[in-house]
């Protein structure tokens, strides 16, 4: 049997409950995303049947600066769907900090068991945590530099070389988080 919380133990370990309007922004964030990968798909269909203002839509919201388009070109498409995968992908991300957060920061989930359980939150702990955020930014970077390179006419060369070394420091910084996780995971008798 387990015995009563002082008051300010108590009260410190209920601020926990504090973050519960954080994810639940985010839950609400991702219902934007939702809109906005539908509201881009919805135009995509449109632009591949021949809907110019469609695709004038399209290529203004990518940014693209070409020849004037009478209809859907491979890279206009191509940037259009990197940019719903850079949505998924971010998507993706949302998911495991409002799971994942508020698994080990606020409240135990009690998913064992439940068929869609996702696999990793089984072992999820801040630094698992980490390691995975890290390894979604640096797909989302990537993601997001392909498409600069694609569209690399319509950018300066100081954008491009910056946006360069961003991804190289987000890389850097995801393989320095893992590394130092498994260096930690001996002394913590922690097995990922």
């Amino acid at each position: 049997m387990t015995t009563p919380l002082r008051p300010l133990p108590r009260l410190i370990f209920a601020s926990r409950w504090l973050q519960l309007p954080l994810y639940i922004g985010l839950i609400l964030a991702q219902g934007v995303y939702v809109w906005q990968f539908w509201t881009e798909l919805v135009h995509l269909i449109e632009a591949a049947f021949g809907n110019q203002h469609a695709l004038e839509i399209l290529v203004k919201s990518i940014g693209y600066k070409g020849e004037a388009l009478v209809s859907l070109n491979e890279t206009v498409l191509m940037l259009v769907v990197l940019g719903l995968i850079d949505v998924v992908m971010i998507s993706n991300l949302l998911i495991m900090v409002i799971v994942g957060g508020y698994e080990t920061f606020v409240s135990r989930m009690d998913l064992e068991g439940h068929p869609d359980q996702p696999e990793w939150l089984s072992h999820v702990n801040a630094s698992v945590l980490k390691v995975k955020l890290g390894t979604a930014i640096i797909g989302i970077s990537s993601i997001h530099l392909l498409k600069t390179f694609i569209n690399a006419a319509n950018y300066d060369e100081k954008v491009l070389m910056f946006q360069t070394v961003i991804h190289l420091a987000f890389l850097l910084s995801a393989i320095a988080i893992a590394y130092t996780d498994r260096l930690l995971a001996p002394a913590h008798g922690d097995k990922h």
